[in-house]
C-alpha cells in the first residue's frame, strides 16, 4: 500500500506552486493588501487556465473531478505564497454544497460557471458553529432575514450560500434587494470575509439540506481541511524563511545557524510542522474514502494545524529577530494568515470540544 502522494498528486502540487511563485511574490501580495484586492486578475485567471476552481467538480460539469486530498495540496500551495484570491469558500465550500444538496438543474446551472471562473461565491455557515444570539439567519416562506458573520470568499462574491437557523442551505444573489454586503476588518489582508445582513430577500434552497444537516456538516468539514492545509503552507514558508535567514545572517563573525539555540529553534518548528503533512493527507484522504471517520479527522486536522501554525509563526519571527517585526522584511504576512486560519471556522478549543462531542465523550 502506497502511503504517499502519487505522482500525478505531487505534479499537480509543484504545477501550482511554480505558477504562484512566478506570478504573486510578495510584492504582488503586498500590492493586493495595501489596495485592499482580494481577486487579483492574473492569478485568477492563470488558476482557471490549470482547472483549479473546478478541482472538486466532476468532469460532466466542466471540472477537474479530483477529490478533496488535490484540493488540499493546492490550499498549501496557495497558503505559501500567501495568494490574495478566493478559494476555500468559492472554489470548494459552494461546490462540496451544491454537489451534496443541490438538484441536477442547480448543478447544472452553477458548477460549470464556477469551474470557468466566471462566478465567485461566498459561503456564510459561521453562525452554525458559534453565534450570539443577536445573529444568525431565520427563514419566512422563500425569504431570509438576519446576519452572516464572517461569510468566506463574500465580499467580492456573485452568488451566496448562506445555512438558515435549521442549517438548510441557500443561495441568493448577492447584488439582490435586501442584501448588504460589508468587508470585515481583520488582522488578515490578503483574504476578506465579509459581514452580510439579510432583509427579507428571495432565496433558492438546495433541498438535499432541507431536515438534513449531512450537506452543512460536509461543507464546514471541507473548508476545516482547506484552512488547515493553507496554514500548513503558510507554516512551511516560514520555517523555510528562517532557515535561509539563519544561514547568511552573521553575529560575532559567524552565521547565527551555527549558535546551537538558533539550531534547536529551526529543527523544533521542522520536527513540529512534519508530522502534520501525514495529518493532513489522511484526513483529506477519509473525507470520501472513510465518510465515518471524516467529521473527526477534519476537526483534529484544523485544531492541531492551527496550534503549530502559531508555534512556527511566533518562533520564525524570533528566529529573524528585530529584522521579523518590519514590514520591509514581509514576514508578518505570513503570521497574520496562520493566525486568521486559526480562527476560521472554529478555534482549536471550539473545535476539540466538538471532537469531543463526535466521540461521546461531551
Amino acid at each position: 500500500m502506497e502511503f504517499s502522494l502519487t505522482e500525478e498528486q505531487r505534479l499537480l502540487q509543484d504545477s501550482v506552486s511554480r505558477f504562484l511563485q512566478a506570478e504573486c511574490p510578495l510584492a504582488r501580495v503586498r500590492e493586493a493588501a495595501e489596495s485592499g484586492s482580494t481577486h487579483v486578475d492574473n492569478v485568477w485567471s492563470g488558476l482557471t487556465d490549470l482547472g483549479i476552481h473546478g478541482i472538486v467538480i466532476p468532469e460532466e460539469q466542466g471540472g477537474v473531478g479530483l477529490s478533496l486530498l488535490e484540493a488540499c495540496l493546492v490550499a498549501e500551495a496557495l497558503g505559501n505564497c500567501v495568494v490574495p484570491v478566493p478559494f476555500v469558500g468559492s472554489s470548494v465550500m459552494a461546490p462540496i454544497a451544491i454537489l451534496a444538496a443541490g438538484t441536477d438543474a442547480q448543478k447544472e446551472r452553477f458548477l460549470p460557471r464556477i469551474a470557468a471562473g466566471q462566478v465567485v461565491f461566498g459561503v456564510g455557515v459561521t453562525e452554525q458553529i458559534g453565534r450570539r444570539e443577536s445573529e444568525g439567519i431565520s427563514l419566512q416562506g422563500s425569504r431570509l432575514s438576519g446576519k452572516a458573520m464572517f461569510v468566506l470568499d463574500g465580499v467580492d462574491a456573485d452568488q451566496l450560500i448562506v445555512a438558515d437557523s435549521s442549517g438548510a442551505l441557500h443561495i441568493i444573489d448577492a447584488d439582490a434587494r435586501g442584501v448588504t454586503t460589508g468587508k470585515l476588518k481583520t488582522i488578515d489582508r490578503t483574504r476578506a470575509v465579509a459581514e452580510v445582513l439579510l432583509n427579507d430577500v428571495e432565496a433558492e434552497v438546495l433541498p438535499g439540506s432541507v431536515g438534513n444537516r449531512g450537506p452543512l456538516e460536509s461543507t464546514i468539514d471541507a473548508g476545516r481541511l482547506i484552512l488547515a492545509a493553507d496554514c500548513l503552507g503558510a507554516s512551511q514558508n516560514m520555517l523555510d524563511q528562517s532557515v535561509a535567514y539563519a544561514k547568511e545572517r552573521r553575529q560575532f563573525n559567524r552565521v547565527i545557524g551555527s549558535f546551537q539555540a538558533v539550531k534547536h529553534m529551526c529543527a523544533d518548528m521542522a520536527a513540529e510542522l512534519e508530522p502534520c503533512r501525514a495529518l493532513m493527507w489522511y484526513s483529506a484522504h477519509v473525507y470520501t474514502a472513510i465518510p465515518d471517520e471524516a467529521r473527526l479527522m477534519a476537526c483534529h486536522a484544523k485544531a492541531h494545524l492551527a496550534e503549530v501554525g502559531q508555534q512556527i509563526a511566533r518562533t520564525s519571527t524570533e528566529v529573524h529577530g528585530g529584522m521579523g517585526f518590519t514590514d520591509l522584511l514581509g514576514l508578518h504576512y505570513w503570521f497574520k494568515r496562520i493566525g486568521f486560519d486559526r480562527q476560521l471556522l472554529g478555534a482549536p478549543e471550539l473545535v476539540r470540544e466538538e471532537a469531543a462531542r463526535i466521540q461521546g465523550w461531551v
